[in-house]
């Protein structure tokens, strides 16, 4: 019996920075996918993964980036790469999150970046929060100091929510970030585009989520 759906946030939520990420390459001429890989590299260890336990401020992950691209065939600074992450809210994401709430608890688990690394999110943080309301816990690898998939987050959430692995449901849209959840136990949907991540969360809940 499912008790908890647990969610990250950009990708899922919201649509996939990776759209962005395309089209600024295609832009500048720069090798595709050549921000993924480099966020791909080392991927415990590299600028994005220090920035996002709040490791190194805003100008180190610029340069960090920077070089590590650089090595990869073409360099990229990372504060180029900062305000191609906002992607936009899924509604019907949202209607699902709601629908969720009334039977089950909530929770959010989501690699961020420092409250301070963006000046220019602007009006974005309203209509966010509204949707962070929704959530039971939410854990943010930038206030505590660790990011998926590093196991002990996950279990944070479900000490945090009071359940069993093995009565969770996890969204994630990426499948490093999964394994982890699946090997606590964890039912784990990978999210490719909201139609079809409604579909296996309406199966694996049994709640009409549309």
């Amino acid at each position: 019996m499912i008790e908890a759906v647990i969610w990250d946030f950009g990708g899922v939520l919201t649509s996939s920075p990776f759209e962005a990420f395309a089209r600024f390459e295609a832009e500048r001429g720069l090798p595709v996918d050549i921000i993924r890989r480099t966020n791909a590299a080392n991927h415990l260890e590299n600028a994005w993964a220090k920035f996002e336990r709040a490791e190194v401020d805003i100008e180190a992950f610029d340069q960090l980036f920077a070089a590590e691209s650089l090595a990869l065939g073409a360099e990229v600074r990372g504060k180029d790469v900062l305000p191609l992450l906002f992607g936009d809210l899924r509604p019907e994401m949202v209607e699902a999150l709601k629908r969720v709430k009334t039977k089950f608890r909530t929770g959010c688990i989501t690699n961020n970046l420092p409250a301070n690394a963006i000046g220019s999110a602007g009006g974005r943080t309203l209509y966010i929060a509204e949707v962070m309301a929704l959530f039971d816990h939410v854990i943010e690898s930038a206030k505590i100091g660790l990011r998926k998939p590093d196991p002990r987050i996950y279990r944070m959430m479900v000490e945090a929510l009071g359940v069993d692995p093995n009565a969770c449901v996890y969204l994630d849209d990426l499948g490093v970030n999964l394994k982890p959840a699946r090997e606590m136990g964890m039912t784990t949907i990978k999210v490719a585009s909201a139609a079809q991540a409604i579909t296996e969360l309406e199966a694996a809940t049994g709640l009409p989520l549309r």
